[in-house]
C-alpha cells in the first residue's frame, strides 16, 4: 500500500469508541481493498470481503473528515463498483448492491428516522392516495440498487435503500400525501330522473376540472331509489356542479319535455316519417332519452316527448321539414289537330312548316309567325321589342289552326303543383262496359241474363311532376295517357265496345314561363262525305243516285299537348303571376290581330296574282 499522506491525529489512540472524532485523510492511486482495510481501522468495524474488487481510488482532503464519514466514502466506492456493505451484527460484509435487500438489513419502525450508512428497510403507509400512485411519483428518487414494493391491501410503501435517500422521500410523501379534504354532497333531483343528468354531469365534470389531478377530480353517482346525485371532491369543485345541477334539473322541468309543433307549409304524416328515420338511425347511450314523436291529423302537428336539448334538435329538424316550398303552376293547353286540314291549309296560305307529322310541325308553322316561344318573364321585361313579338308565335300559331277550323281546343286547365308532388288532369269521358253476366231462371218458364257493369275513363290523363332546382328553372316528369274508342260495340258480335291506348313519358328542364310541345298521340278514324250537285241532288232517290257521291276517307288526328310552367317561391306570388299572365294574354290578342290581317292581305295579293297571271296565260294561248 502506497500512501502520499496518512494522518491519523490521534484518531486511534484517543478518545472512546462511541465518540465522534475527526481524522485527516488523504491518499492516492490506493487500491480498494486496502481502502477497506484502512476504514476498519478507522472506524474499528469488522469488515468481511469475500470479494476481490479491483481499480484504485484517490482522495484529496483538506480538511478533517468525521470518522463514521469514512464510512460513507467507502460505501460510495463500493456502490461505483456494484457492491455495498451489509451488516451482520458484530461485523460488515461486502455483497453485491442488488443483492442487499436479501441480507439481514435493519428495520426502521414507521416514523423513526432511520440512522447510519448502511442500506435498511422502512415501511410508511399512505393516508391519502392511492400507493402505487404514490410508488410511481417518487420512484425516481430511490438510488440505483434500492427495492420499493406496495401493499395494496394496507396501502403502504416498503422501501430498502440508504437512509438518506429514505429521508427524501419522507419530506417528499408528506408534500404528496395531504389530506384533499373531500366532501360528500347529496343533490335531490325534482323536475326529472336523476340518472338522465348524470353523463351531462359527467361531460361538464371532465371539461372543467383536470382530470390528471387526482384532487381535482370530483365523483358522480346517482341514487335511483331517493332520485339523487352523489357528488364527492373538493368543496368549491362540488359547489360549482350543484349549481349546474340546478339549472338542468329547471330545463328538464315536465312542462318543457311535451313539446307540441305546428306544422305551416308540411304534412304532419311526412315529416314524421323523415323524423322516426332520423331518430332510429341515432344511438343513444342511454336508451331512455330516446325521444318520441307522433302526429296529429285535426291540428296537422308534431307532438315530441324527451329531454329538452334533444328536443331543440328536434325543433331544428322540423324547421327546415316546414319551409315554404317551390309551388309551380302549370298551363295546360289541348289541342286536336286534323293533318289533312292543315296541310291544306299550309298549301293555301304558303306555310311549308305546316306539315304536322308530330308536335314539330307547330314549331315550323309557329317560325312563320316571327320565331320560336320564350318565356314570359322576358316578354313583360321587353314588351316594345321584337323578342317580345317573336314570343307570341306558338300561341298565335294554334290561335291561327283554330280560326281556320284545322285545330280544335279540347281543354285549357291549369294545375297549382307542390315542388315534387305529382299531380294529375283528366279530360274526357265515362263509358259503361259489361264485367260479367249472371243467368237466372224467370218464373219456371226460361232463363233471364243479369249483366255487371263498370265505368271505364276515355280520355287524356296528364301526371305532372316538378322537381325546382332554382327559381327560375324546373324538370317537368310528364306522362300522357290517352284513351280513345275505336268502336262503340256496333260493329262487333260481342256488342262490347273496343278502346285504344296510348302513353308518352318523357321529362323536360324548363325555365319560368318556357313552353313544352308533347305530341305522338293520334287518333285515327273514319270520315263520311257526301257530295252532291245543287237542286238535283236533293231529288229524292234519283238525285241520291246519279247527282251525288260518297266517299269515305281515313282522318288522322293528332292530340298535342302544350305544358307551360310558372316557377312560384312564395304563395305571394301567385296573385303576381296571374295579373302578369292576364296582360300577357291581353298583349297576345293585339298582336294577333294585327297579324292576321296581314296574312289575309297577303293571300288576297297572291290571289290577284294569281288570277292575273292566269288570265295572261288564257290571253296567250288566244
Amino acid at each position: 500500500m502506497r500512501f502520499i499522506s496518512v494522518l491519523l491525529a490521534g484518531a486511534l489512540l484517543l478518545g472512546s469508541a462511541e465518540a465522534r472524532e475527526k481524522v485527516n485523510v488523504s491518499f492516492s492511486d490506493l487500491a480498494v481493498g486496502d481502502f477497506v482495510k484502512l476504514v476498519s481501522k478507522i472506524t474499528r468495524k469488522n469488515i468481511l470481503l469475500n470479494y476481490t474488487i479491483n481499480g484504485k481510488i484517490n482522495l484529496i482532503s483538506s480538511a478533517p473528515i468525521y470518522d463514521d464519514e469514512v464510512m460513507d466514502i467507502l460505501i460510495n466506492v463500493l456502490e461505483s463498483k456494484g457492491y455495498t456493505l451489509a451488516d451482520e451484527g458484530s461485523y460488515y460484509t461486502v455483497v453485491r448492491a442488488n443483492e442487499a435487500a436479501k441480507h439481514s438489513t435493519k428495520v426502521i419502525p414507521e416514523g423513526k428516522n432511520p440512522k447510519g450508512n448502511l442500506m435498511v428497510t422502512y415501511t410508511m403507509r399512505i393516508q391519502h392516495e392511492n400507493v402505487d400512485i404514490i410508488a410511481a411519483k417518487i420512484r425516481y428518487l430511490i438510488s440505483k440498487t434500492a427495492k420499493l414494493m406496495t401493499l395494496k391491501e394496507n396501502n403502504t410503501l416498503v422501501i430498502t435503500d440508504y437512509p438518506k435517500n429514505i429521508k427524501t422521500i419522507r419530506e417528499v410523501l408528506k408534500q404528496l400525501d395531504k389530506s384533499k379534504n373531500f366532501d360528500v354532497k347529496v343533490l335531490h333531483v325534482e323536475n326529472t330522473e336523476a340518472k338522465k343528468i348524470l353523463p351531462k354531469l359527467e361531460t361538464i365534470a371532465k371539461s372543467i376540472f383536470n382530470q390528471k389531478v387526482h384532487g381535482e377530480m370530483v365523483k358522480i353517482t346517482v341514487d335511483e331509489d331517493i332520485n339523487s346525485l352523489i357528488l364527492v371532491g373538493k368543496p368549491k369543485n362540488i359547489a360549482k356542479l350543484e349549481a349546474i345541477v340546478k339549472e338542468l334539473d329547471k330545463e328538464a322541468n315536465v312542462s318543457n319535455s311535451v313539446r307540441i309543433f305546428p306544422l305551416k307549409n308540411s304534412d304532419a304524416k311526412a315529416v314524421l316519417k323523415s323524423l322516426t328515420d332520423i331518430i332510429n338511425n341515432q344511438k343513444f347511450k342511454d336508451p331512455t332519452l330516446k325521444p318520441n314523436v307522433s302526429e296529429s291529423d285535426e291540428i296537422n302537428a308534431i307532438i315530441a316527448v324527451g329531454d329538452p336539448i334533444i328536443l331543440n334538435g328536434i325543433k331544428k329538424i322540423i324547421d327546415e321539414l316546414d319551409k315554404e316550398k317551390y309551388q309551380v303552376y302549370v298551363q295546360a293547353n289541348i289541342i286536336e289537330i286534323n293533318r289533312s286540314d292543315v296541310e291544306n291549309l299550309g298549301v293555301k296560305y304558303g306555310f311549308d312548316g305546316a306539315v304536322i307529322g308530330s308536335s314539330g310541325g307547330l314549331y315550323a308553322l309557329s317560325a312563320n309567325f316571327g320565331g320560336p316561344n320564350i318565356g314570359v318573364g322576358t316578354i313583360l321585361s321587353t314588351m316594345q321589342t321584337n323578342n317580345a313579338k317573336a314570343g307570341f308565335a306558338l300561341n298565335m300559331a294554334i290561335d291561327f289552326l283554330q280560326s281556320k277550323g284545322a285545330a280544335r281546343s279540347v281543354s285549357n286547365p291549369s294545375i297549382l303543383c307542390i315542388n315534387n308532388k305529382e299531380s294529375s288532369i283528366y279530360v274526357g269521358k265515362t263509358i259503361s262496359v259489361v264485367s260479367g253476366s249472371v243467368a237466372s231462371a224467370t218464373g219456371g218458364v226460361g232463363t233471364g241474363i243479369t249483366n255487371s257493369y263498370k265505368r271505364e275513363d276515355v280520355g287524356l290523363t296528364l301526371k305532372i311532376k316538378p322537381r325546382v332546382s332554382s327559381n327560375d328553372k324546373v324538370t317537368l316528369e310528364v306522362e300522357a295517357i290517352l284513351e280513345s274508342v275505336l268502336d262503340d260495340g256496333s260493329k262487333n258480335a260481342t256488342g262490347q265496345p273496343v278502346t285504344s291506348k296510348q302513353t308518352v313519358n318523357t321529362q323536360a328542364i324548363l325555365r319560368h314561363g318556357e313552353s313544352i310541345i308533347i305530341g305522338g298521340l293520334v287518333k285515327n278514324y273514319i270520315r263520311h262525305n257526301k257530295t252532291k250537285i245543287p237542286l238535283l241532288g236533293d231529288i229524292p232517290w234519283i238525285g241520291e243516285w246519279l247527282f251525288s257521291s260518297k266517299e269515305d276517307t281515313v282522318e288522322n288526328d293528332n292530340l298535342v299537348v302544350i305544358l307551360t310552367p310558372y316557377v312560384i317561391d312564395k304563395s305571394s306570388q301567385l296573385s303576381k303571376l296571374q295579373a302578369e299572365l292576364g296582360e300577357l294574354a291581353r298583349l297576345q290578342k293585339e298582336y294577333e290581330k294585327e297579324v292576321f290581317e296581314r296574312i289575309e292581305a297577303k293571300k288576297r295579293i297572291d290571289a290577284l296574282k294569281e288570277k292575273n297571271e292566269t288570265i295572261k296565260v288564257e290571253k296567250k294561248g288566244e
